[in-house]
């Protein structure tokens, strides 16, 4: 399943703009995070699911050498030569996913040179819904597609990872690149982030997941995220150094053991640590419960997740936090925010019937505080594809 309106529109642009059809089109979802904040770098699990918004990615071979790339909504249009490493100015920062991605196949023996390329996206910018990931991956699927190359999904994903990493200095892991990939209708994903293994975990019928989006500009590069990245590494190297096994990493360590030895390390470790492993905790509890379909304690699982977001990793502010209480009150299951912080998008996990009830409650009481949220219901959704 995809978008087809943003696939047809996307054709139509690249036909408008180039003088022929695309012969490749490829189409990647943006995801939810559910649970499992700031995890994957932590070599820890997650439960996200891919979404019913995405970007399309199109190819047509051109005369001309290089590669010319235009971003459909913008709309704007520039060329890179392929082949380099360095990285577009900053009014073309959106160009720099899609040539980091390309630059970083030609270690697999796959190049691209002498082709136009048009995106277009249903994702809304900023709204914490990882469109760059979602970008990354479905520019990769198209340039395998029209080169005739195959290469593995794990590798796909860390293609994304190292273009987000070199081209566009976000410190990331793999949780976004691993949902847009891996997406399954109405389940979600469980992702390791140590061994890098999947399996999806069906979603009861009666559920949905409301997106609601205070419009806060968001940009994880411009973010403090590189900065929690560094204080987690902190802790698990301290940690290591207190516990009679190996620390590889935040994964390696318990919550009672955690417990046992927070004081002893530097405060502000130990502070973004609380989060994160609670995080890795939580995931585990939650897989049970979903078995079990006790909803409501997964859901308090969610509010959980946002209140250690808001006091020790920082990454929540004051709009996703009236959000999320305002969809407490409003009767949602769970609610936190999505994504790696410092804006975005809120969860909130509902009864599908009380779907729009609670969709309309919330919006009205956030417009009462000075919001101007919007809202959309979330259809769990098939990972990338070939558009054929």
């Amino acid at each position: 399943m995809y978008d087809e309106t943003v696939v047809a529109q996307a054709i139509a642009i690249h036909t408008e703009t180039y003088g022929t059809k695309p012969t490749s089109v490829a189409y990647a979802p943006g995801r939810i995070e559910v649970l499992g904040n700031h995890t994957d770098y932590n070599e820890g699990t997650t439960f996200s699911c891919a979404i019913n918004m995405g970007h399309c990615f199109c190819i047509s071979a051109s005369a001309k050498p290089g590669v010319r790339l235009t971003a459909g909504d913008i709309p704007a249009t520039t060329s890179f030569d392929p082949k380099t490493d360095e990285r577009l100015e900053k009014k073309f920062q959106w160009a720099n996913y899609v040539k980091g991605v390309m630059r970083f196949l030609r270690d697999h023996g796959i190049e691209v040179d002498g082709i136009d390329c048009t995106f277009l996206g249903s994702i809304p910018m900023g709204a914490g819904l990882s469109s760059s990931a979602a970008l990354e991956v479905a520019t990769a699927y198209a340039v395998l597609d029209y080169t005739g190359k195959e290469l593995g999904k794990i590798e796909i994903a860390k293609i994304g990872q190292k273009a987000e990493h070199d081209f566009a200095g976000c410190s990331c892991g793999l949780l976004d690149q691993f949902s847009s990939i891996y997406g399954i209708h109405h389940g979600l994903i469980h992702s390791d982030f140590r061994t890098l293994e999947t399996y999806p975990v069906k979603l009861p019928d009666d559920v949905v997941f409301l997106m609601i989006n205070p419009h806060i500009k968001h940009a994880l590069s411009e973010s403090p995220y590189n900065a929690r990245r560094i204080s987690c590494e902190l802790a698990a190297k301290q940690l290591d150094a207190l516990l009679d096994h190996p620390v590889k990493a935040l994964r390696d360590v318990s919550w009672d053991e955690f417990i046992a030895h927070r004081d002893q390390l530097d405060p502000e470790a130990a502070q973004r640590a609380t989060h994160v492993i609670g995080e890795i905790t939580r995931v585990e509890q939650s897989v049970q419960l979903l078995k079990e379909n006790k909803l409501a304690a997964f859901g308090q699982l969610l509010f959980d997740s946002h209140e250690t977001s808001r006091t020790a990793f920082e990454n929540s502010c004051d709009e996703l936090d009236t959000v999320v209480e305002d969809a407490r009150a409003a009767g949602a299951l769970g609610a936190r925010l999505s994504g790696g912080g410092w804006g975005g998008s809120v969860v909130a996990l509902v009864h599908a019937a009380d779907a729009d009830a609670i969709c309309q409650k919330i919006i009205a009481t956030c417009k009462a505080k000075g919001l101007e949220p919007t809202a959309e219901t979330i259809i769990p959704s098939a990972g990338a594809t070939i558009v054929k």
